[in-house]
């Protein structure tokens, strides 16, 4: 039997990568937070498993020096907690599980969709739903025996519609065809163009097309679109509530799979477009999910998500209570103010 050297840091490094930023954080085994750092997105989809783990080095020593330690031999810490962005089938997670173990960051390692991550974050055990509506959308559901339901999230080749990447794209979509003819009016045509100031959606998706805007900035149109439904345009309300039917039909189905409809069961909500807690959004999806499943709790996580990878790996480790809720505590008092 193989010894397993001691980590220099008992405690997790926990790390929730996502489509459009990475948050990696070393948390002591009492729940205190020694060291942190932030860097872009997790894409394995594009540039490979191992590769895109591997892209994450920089940002764990970042968050090693933060702790005082700028070098280290041997194995960091106790366990590696990743949440992962794009880890959407059980065979991607343990293929990313191989690759952080092939770092000497932990002397255990998990990964798991970032969906989970958010879970915990919003619950204090291993029982609920969660439905993520960020860059994209997915859904969790998770018993106390390890049952889970989930669903292949792989865009439109799996059902999924929605997410900051759907709003925009259907809303530009809408916004075109206002302009050309091939559909009715929208306010959203005129309030796009004005938001990158040019003359048309028309320009903003050439832009796009040539290189002239970066197709990141699209996701800016999730607040235009809210903007102009909130002005009473029929197109952006038809979108918003399309958003709304469609969490709550993941969350539904996730409940019924796991028999959690007569139940009362924690419902979490997060990722960008719902932490945002636009009215619009959040009073149709909660009357829909009343109606649904009258038992469900909605909840709205706005605390990083690399909390719930942080407790995940605590969990794993056997923490008390006491050390999960200094690092529920700290990562709490830290969230954005909602609007």
């Amino acid at each position: 039997m193989t010894h397993q050297p001691e980590p220099l840091l008992p405690g997790v490094l926990a790390i929730d990568a996502g489509n459009s930023k990475t948050d990696v954080a070393l948390i002591g085994a009492d729940g205190t937070i020694r060291g942190t750092a932030r860097g872009g997105g997790f894409a394995p989809q594009r540039i490979g498993g191992a590769a895109a783990v591997a892209g994450l080095a920089p940002l764990v020593e970042e968050a090693a020096a933060a702790a005082g330690y700028p070098s280290w031999s041997g194995v960091l810490t106790g366990h590696v907690s990743a949440c992962l962005a794009n880890a959407d089938l059980p065979v991607e997670e343990e293929a990313l599980r191989a690759a952080l173990e092939s770092h000497p960051w932990g002397a255990g390692n998990t990964a798991v969709n970032d969906t989970f991550g958010l879970l915990r974050a919003g619950t204090d055990g291993p029982r609920g739903v969660a439905v993520v509506c960020g860059a994209g959308i997915n859904c969790v559901g998770l018993l106390p025996d390890g049952r889970t339901a989930r669903f292949p999230a792989l865009g439109q080749l799996t059902g999924d519609w929605g997410g900051g990447a759907g709003l925009a794209g259907t809303s530009m979509w809408h916004a075109v065809r206002s302009e050309d003819g091939r559909g009715g009016p929208t306010a959203l045509a005129r309030a796009i163009a004005e938001h990158f100031g040019l003359p048309s959606a028309g320009a903003v998706a050439e832009a796009v097309h040539l290189g002239q805007l970066p197709a990141t900035r699209l996701h800016e149109i999730v607040r235009v679109l809210f903007a102009v439904a909130g002005e009473g345009d029929a197109v952006a309300l038809e979108l918003i509530d399309r958003q709304a039917d469609e969490i709550v039909r993941l969350a539904v189905v996730a409940l019924t799979r796991l028999e959690l409809l007569d139940v009362p069961t924690p419902v979490v909500l997060g990722g960008g477009v719902l932490a945002a807690r636009q009215p619009l959004l959040l009073d149709n999806l909660t009357a829909r999910l009343a109606e649904a499943a009258p038992l469900a709790e909605p909840r709205v996580v706005v605390a990083p998500p690399v909390l719930g990878a942080a407790l995940l790996g605590l969990d794993r480790l056997g923490a008390d209570d006491r050390a999960r809720a200094r690092l529920r505590e700290a990562y709490e008092a830290s969230r954005p103010v909602a609007a």
